[in-house]
């Protein structure tokens, strides 16, 4: 059954105006939202811990800063936009002693509500308007007079108008412009960590850098691997994100085209497809979660041994030094 989509028509930025609004946090998401709600006409504050950095950011922008203490007492909605892992300390020191009947709390990622990490109680609307895109693009595109398509979804509904809350907020940074899907805490935050985990980022690096040793082992030149197996890969992810799988084929030659569709199945075989169906049981269970929650708690030894063993991998040496011949990028 497919997803319920709002549009312009269907959101009423009056449910909103008038609302202090504060939001957690000033980085990428942060002040995309804090601006695009600010030029929508609504009351802005952008909650920062004493002493950040990016307060000098907010006011340069015109906004209004408050240390969170402050700046949460007196919200009428909140949204946090800091990161993950720091979220629920953010909630249990700041939050959690200001919620009273009324107050609407706004999540972007449903993680942290889903996996019981913040538990807000019965009385307050928890609601999650979800931009499908980079902060720069949330700002770029609302300053266009376009938008990135967003998610909605309602955990609590105590005051019984939480949807419409969520659907004009997504008006006001823009969202509602292209389109807002409906859909929910579960379903947002097992199927972003999936296709972070198995496709976009896991999935797609191991696959590379796979392909990239492969190439190597056999004895062709480091340069050639990594302009076949990973430089090359932003011009067909391109294709596909401008029309498709379909259209990527339109753009190919016969013969890339013939060893996608017999060779890829072999490559992302039976065993791959029940490795990701495991990946997901880990997700829908919790294991994932209580895996990073325990990381984090021990200040991230396995993250950190990880991040430095692949930033060590051959594959960036070779893209250092072919990228530093693409004076384009720069």
């Amino acid at each position: 059954m497919s997803a319920t989509v709002y549009y312009e028509k269907d959101a009423d930025l009056n449910i909103i105006k008038g609302k202090k609004i504060c939001v957690l946090g000033y980085g990428s998401q942060g002040r995309a939202h804090a601006m695009n709600l600010h030029d929508s006409g609504l009351d802005v504050v952008v909650g920062l811990r004493e002493g950040s950095k990016t307060a000098a950011q907010a006011q340069a922008d015109g906004l209004k800063w408050e240390p969170m203490a402050q700046a949460v007492a007196s919200a009428d909605m909140i949204m946090f936009l800091v990161p993950d892992p720091s979220q629920p300390a953010v909630y249990e020191e700041f939050v959690k002693p200001v919620c009273k009947p009324g107050l609407t709390l706004l999540f972007a990622h449903g993680f942290n509500v889903h996996y019981g990490q913040i538990v807000p109680p019965p009385e307050v609307d928890v609601i999650m308007v979800a931009p499908k895109g980079p902060g720069k693009l949330v700002r770029d595109l609302y300053a266009a007079g376009q938008g990135v398509p967003c998610l909605v979804a309602i955990e609590q509904d105590a005051s019984g108008q939480a949807l419409g809350t969520g659907l004009a907020y997504a008006l006001g940074i823009g969202g509602a412009r292209a389109g807002v899907i409906e859909t929910s805490f579960k379903e947002e935050t097992e199927t972003d960590l999936f296709g972070e985990q198995a496709v976009l980022c896991g999935g797609v690096s191991a696959l590379m850098k796979a392909g990239f040793e492969t190439l190597v082992e056999a004895g062709y030149a480091p340069e050639m691997a990594y302009f076949e197996c990973i430089n090359e890969m932003k011009l067909i992810v391109d294709l596909i994100y401008q029309g498709g799988l379909k259209h990527m084929r339109r753009y190919i030659s016969d013969t890339a085209k013939y060893g996608d569709i017999t060779r890829g199945p072999r490559i992302v075989d039976d065993y791959v497809r029940a490795e990701m169906g495991r990946i997901l049981e880990e997700i829908q269970d919790g294991s994932f979660a209580r895996e990073w929650v325990l990381e984090n708690q021990a200040n991230r030894p396995r993250y950190n041994a990880l991040l430095k063993r692949e930033a060590e991998h051959p594959v960036e040496e070779v893209g250092d030094r072919l990228r530093a011949m693409m004076k384009w990028l720069g």
